[in-house]
């Protein structure tokens, strides 16, 4: 999965290139965008693009508009935004089919070096369903195909899996690239020791992805809601924390299968707790069990200290998930203790989606970590080990 051609690899002067992007970017009321990232992210493979004579046609969706075209979430704002960025006129293709006479005029008309946007693929009910019939729509624009958005590569949609059917060269742009290397290496390649540092809510959602890390990593932390279902499974009291009755014999066997593999799992030895689900709400440290009444927000000050032990010495982590409800600030400090001791380290430091990436951006440190994953879903199943449908589709080298 790891050995593709990129943007680098392919003849592109003179070539209409069709460059899936994740444009999926927040929208205020007034439809100004909130949070440019994704648009930046995707800077560096239409820079190179367009310096090297290609004629570039950008594709991407924006939320879930369920195939029909929904005028609140129109592309026409990116347009705008990458005009301003790349110094240079962006023309906004406006047709509600995505592939309509707008699109082929604009790409009629094309010079070496312009660019050109098109509407909101999800408005095509065909999208997500990757339909033969509009992949080819998409195809018939473009000589050549470069997937950018690792954030639906998990996703088998037309416009990053299907057009592969009908376009010879599909090559992988930077932030791919990217995402290969440093997601890839971590997981199968990586310098030792490896720490996995996993959070968020819920087992369930990453069951596969524990199993899997259990095969790869020397040490695995287990921190926020997820972590009482370890604890309920060591027979610890949990109160009203959040728990998942039906993973309990799953966390146990979990537990045996990194003592069978020697991998170090790591799970709360003390909780700050509350009465309420509430930033203000009464609260304290809980150490082994917490008393009925009380839920779990946030790793305690004796665990903190562990995990960071834990951290001080590795050389690749890879967090996805935080400590706590670091949305408030009360129930922060395990989340942020985290993101600082990664900060500091010298090590080879993955943010892998979501969360993480807001608790890592809030407190200010996304500059101090090696890699910021720009896909959630996709790098989980990354993690997990699945093959990406939207890289596979991509040529080998």
């Amino acid at each position: 999965m790891l050995n593709k051609k990129s943007v680098e690899d392919i003849a592109i002067k003179g070539k209409k290139v069709l460059v899936r992007c994740d444009f999926n970017v927040p929208l205020d009321a007034d439809r100004n965008i909130t949070d440019e990232t994704r648009i930046d992210g995707a800077l560096p493979t239409i820079k190179y693009l367009i310096e090297n004579g290609a004629k570039v046609i950008l594709c991407s969706h924006m939320g879930k508009p369920k195939g029909e075209p929904k005028p609140e979430l129109s592309l026409a704002p990116v347009a705008k935004a990458l005009s301003a960025k790349l110094g240079k006129d962006v023309i906004f293709a406006a047709d509600a089919t995505v592939v309509g006479e707008n699109a082929k005029k604009a790409v009629a008309e094309m010079a070496e070096g312009d660019v050109v946007l098109l509407e909101n693929t999800r408005y095509r009910a065909e999208e997500t369903k990757n339909v033969p019939e509009f992949s080819k729509e998409l195809a018939s624009l473009a000589d050549v195909f470069v997937n950018d958005a690792f954030g639906t590569a998990h996703r088998a949609h037309c416009s990053n899996v299907g057009v592969t059917d009908y376009l010879d060269t599909a090559a992988c742009g930077y932030l791919i690239a990217k995402e290969i290397e440093f997601l890839g290496n971590a997981v199968n390649n990586p310098v030792r020791p490896l720490v996995a540092v996993l959070g968020g809510s819920k087992v369930s959602s990453k069951i596969s992805v524990i199993n899997n890390l259990l095969e790869k990593v020397d040490t695995l932390i287990i921190g926020g809601g997820m972590a009482y279902t370890f604890m309920k499974a060591l027979g610890k009291n949990v109160g009203d924390s959040l728990l998942e009755e039906d993973y309990i014999e799953y966390a146990k066997e979990m537990m045996e299968k990194a003592e069978k593999k020697g991998v170090k799992l790591l799970i709360p030895v003390d909780t700050v707790v509350a009465k309420e689900f509430n930033n203000d709400a009464e609260s304290k440290i809980s150490e082994g069990g917490i008393e009925d009444g009380w839920m779990g927000l946030d790793i305690g000050p004796k665990t903190t200290e562990i995990f960071k032990d834990a951290l001080k010495d590795a050389k690749t982590v890879v967090w996805n998930g935080p400590m706590g409800v670091f949305e408030m600030p009360n129930f922060a400090k395990g989340t942020n203790a985290i993101a600082e001791v990664l900060a500091d380290i010298d090590a080879t430091t993955i943010i892998g989606g979501g969360d993480s990436v807001a608790a890592v951006n809030q407190a200010g440190l996304g500059d101090k970590m090696s890699h910021i994953s720009t896909g959630g879903g996709a790098s989980l199943e990354f993690l997990e080990g699945k093959d990406l449908p939207g890289i596979v589709a991509l040529n080998d080298k």
